[in-house]
């Protein structure tokens, strides 16, 4: 059986990894999975729960029980609660806010990881997320780091009517116990502060068509 490929986009808030994910995944007709969508449900999911998010044992416990399953609804993987996807629900001020504090418990990266290396079933993948090249899919050979300024990347979060911490973000990203965020071994890093997204995704594209020799 053919083992499916898979190209880890990694990165910091705000560094484009979710546009230039889609960009790729449609450049070479891979599937396209976005990890923090499957984080963002779990802290939903204890928000309707009434699960107090500061509370690392309860996250645990419920992480432990919920009953989920994925599908793959046109070219992009779901993470779906007892048969739902709260598409529109996970990317409210409140989840957003929550999202953090569960992302940081260890039995909940463990699962995640567990979830996220099934999506392999869906054939070749672009997974983006901040410990796919370092934790969920190691041992890939196509692994990329973005990043941007600090002042870019809030200044793309604002345009998108956001108002977050980044600094404080990329800290607790960076400084968890469990899988933190931080540059694969072997990864691509790019700095698109001055890159537009076609830029960007072109320059992972030429990456891996050079490994690729069937996509030449």
């Amino acid at each position: 059986m053919k083992r499916s490929i898979v190209i880890a986009i990694d990165g910091t808030s705000a560094s484009g990894k979710s546009t230039n994910a889609k960009l790729v995944a449609k450049a070479f007709d891979f599937v396209y999975a976005d990890t923090g969508a499957m984080y963002r449900t779990l802290a939903w999911h204890c928000l309707q729960k009434k699960v107090d998010v500061h509370d690392p044992k309860a996250v645990a416990a419920l992480c432990r029980r919920w009953k989920t399953s994925l599908e793959c609804v046109g070219g992009s993987i779901r993470l779906l609660v007892d048969g739902y996807f709260p598409e529109r629900e996970i990317r409210t001020a409140e989840t957003s806010a929550a999202v953090p504090h569960v992302a940081a418990v260890p039995q909940v990266r463990d699962w995640m990881k567990k979830k996220q290396r099934e999506c392999v079933r869906f054939g070749n993948l672009v997974m983006e997320g901040r410990d796919i090249g370092s934790n969920v899919f190691p041992d890939t050979e196509f692994k990329f780091y973005l990043d941007a300024s600090l002042d870019e990347r809030s200044r793309r979060r604002a345009a998108e009517g956001v108002q977050e911490n980044l600094a404080a973000r990329d800290q607790r990203d960076s400084q968890r116990a469990t899988a933190p965020l931080m540059i694969p071994l072997g990864a691509i890093v790019i700095n698109n502060s001055r890159m537009t997204a076609a830029e960007t995704s072109g320059t992972i594209i030429e990456e891996i068509k050079k490994r690729l020799p069937e996509t030449r």
